[in-house]
């Protein structure tokens, strides 16, 4: 995002609202900012427009659609480095969630969602094996997870630093 693109204190608390509840009317986002809802629909659109905001999800209990087994999988493929061809296809595969490309030892760090353990084991049979140049697959099965955040918290809007009192002000002679 450029200089000119930056966020503000009221697109941050839009964006903490939004994130809260992704159905809250924009009347009641501008009760809590201080501003006109179409003020508040007018900045929204700029940041959907702007790729801020990517879009809008419902978040479904994965044991509710028999998705109860979580489990990641490093990947090592052989690629040339920047190549990220495997990824792109492992992101294709069913019951695949997330891809990361991260460095140390493996390529790619997926998160999978699967109905058991005999259905993790297809998935990676099936789905992982087929995808060229993977040469190895280490997987962990999650047991249960304590904590799981879904939203991002914007950093706030810098503040103009203040005055170093320690340092001698160019102003005025130094004491000494």
């Amino acid at each position: 995002m450029s200089k000119d693109q930056t966020l503000d204190d009221i697109d941050r608390a839009i964006l903490r609202a939004l994130q809260a509840n992704a159905r809250v009317p924009n009347a009641e986002i501008a009760r809590e900012v201080g501003l006109a809802p179409s003020a508040v629909f007018e900045r929204i659109k700029k940041m959907e427009t702007r790729g801020v905001i990517r879009g809008y999800e419902t978040r479904i209990d994965p044991e509710a659609v028999d998705l109860g087994l979580l489990a990641f999988i490093f990947v090592r493929v052989e690629e040339r480095p920047g190549v990220e061809h495997a990824g792109r296809v492992l992101a294709h595969i069913p019951g695949v969630q997330e891809v990361h490309h991260i460095a140390g030892e493996d390529c790619y760090l997926v998160k999978v969602r699967a109905k058991d353990t005999r259905s993790l084991g297809r998935l990676l049979h099936e789905g992982f094996s087929s995808v060229p140049n993977v040469i190895s697959t280490r997987t962990t099965i999650v047991l249960h997870t304590l904590y799981e955040a879904l939203s991002l918290e914007a950093p706030a809007a810098a503040e103009p630093s203040a005055p170093n009192l320690n340092e001698p002000n160019a102003e005025e002679p130094s004491r000494g």
